[in-house]
């Protein structure tokens, strides 16, 4: 994911040039007045030949961590910041489910025996059970094309009131894109630090909205450990700039664990937008979410708090698939809900996932 200030690198190896010389300089004074015997061999500093294994090691681990579905790391420090964290088991499929009477409200009343789950047409057996309002990681991912420019205030706005319906344990960060996308504020809560993030407005160029889907799904996996991951997309046209497809970007989105998309599309009727509304609602449909489409930018904000009230009010549900995951491919998935005391219920959740083995990103 790419960062908007890259002056950081070039001070930072300044800065170890600079302690280099300053610990070669201590090394020889010091090596003048204990005279050392010749055969003892070259000094070798200790805390420079720790620190590159000490850095191997916690990369190794880190990388572990952000890959691994269930392991002990994440078991360990499941209870350093208080909030739920990603430690299911392996073999386990985890749905996140907004059931929806026929009167288009949400229900939140259902138990466990309510639930029916398909994969590929055949019934699973559920092995977990919660309806509670869990922290999520949430990437924002706002346009940032030249169109968008007398938009972005109250877009912004409603961004971050979204933020502040939301669990207040939430971790989110703000990606910007035109032809290029920018993470301009990593994993926060901080409302101050998100606003900053938002402002960081230079509206020109395309819409590589795919592009910036696929590395904000990507940063989801592999930098947060909560189960719940999301990604809030806005956008105000049809993405011209992407080196992945609509296609690839699904599947990217379908990936096991993967994120749900809330969109919000604000198309000009005049430019004919089928193919971006299309690509909206593909996108946000497969993973669970919802795509809205305002008649004007006014609407937006009331749309984020909906999407709020949505992501707090799901249902979450866990299956050992009857086929092990071990044998790949991708699975459709359907879950059903009944209760006596409603009418036909509908429940929205991803319509499938793939298993085992992501395909490669074409975003960095």
């Amino acid at each position: 994911m790419r960062r908007r200030n890259n002056l950081s690198l070039p001070l930072l190896s300044l800065l170890v040039f600079s302690l280099t010389l300053f610990q070669l300089n201590l090394e020889a004074q010091g090596g003048a007045a204990n005279q050392p015997p010749a055969a003892s061999g070259p000094v070798t500093p200790q805390d420079g030949a720790a620190n590159p294994a000490a850095g191997t090691g916690q990369n190794s681990t880190q990388k572990s961590t952000s890959n691994s579905t269930s392991n002990a790391t994440q078991n360990e420090d499941s209870g350093d910041s208080g909030v739920f964290v990603f430690h299911k088991d392996v073999e386990e499929v985890v749905l996140h489910a907004t059931v929806i009477d026929d009167k288009q409200r949400i229900v939140t009343t259902l138990d466990k025996g309510a639930f029916n789950v398909y994969e590929d047409g055949h019934p699973q057996v559920i092995t977990s059970f919660r309806h509670e309002d869990i922290p999520v990681a949430m990437g924002i991912v706002v346009d940032n094309s030249g169109s968008m420019r007398e938009k972005r205030q109250k877009v912004n706005a409603a961004a971050l009131n979204l933020v502040r319906a939301s669990n207040p344990n939430d971790e989110v960060f703000i990606v910007n894109f035109n032809d290029e996308y920018y993470l301009d504020q990593d994993f926060t809560s901080n409302i101050g630090k998100l606003k900053e993030g938002l402002e960081k407005i230079e509206t020109r160029g395309g819409t590589a909205l795919y592009d910036a889907v696929v590395a904000s799904a990507d940063h989801l996996k592999k930098e947060s450990k909560l189960e719940k991951k999301v990604i809030f997309v806005v956008t105000d046209g049809e993405d011209n700039e992407s080196a992945e497809t609509l296609e690839q970007a699904v599947r990217r989105l379908q990936a096991e664990n993967g994120p749900t998309v809330y969109s919000i599309g604000i198309l000009e009727k005049e430019e004919h937008p089928k193919h971006a509304k299309r690509a909206l609602q593909i996108m946000s449909e497969r993973t669970g979410g919802i795509a809205f489409f305002p008649q004007t930018l006014d609407e937006v904000d009331a749309i984020s708090r909906s999407v709020a009230h949505d992501i707090r009010t799901q249902y979450t549900i866990g299956y050992k698939p009857s086929n092990p995951k071990s044998q790949g491919g991708y699975r459709q998935v359907k879950v059903e809900a009944h209760a006596h005391s409603y009418g036909k219920l509908s429940v929205r959740t991803k319509s499938g996932y793939y298993a085992g083995t992501e395909p490669p990103s074409g975003g960095q």
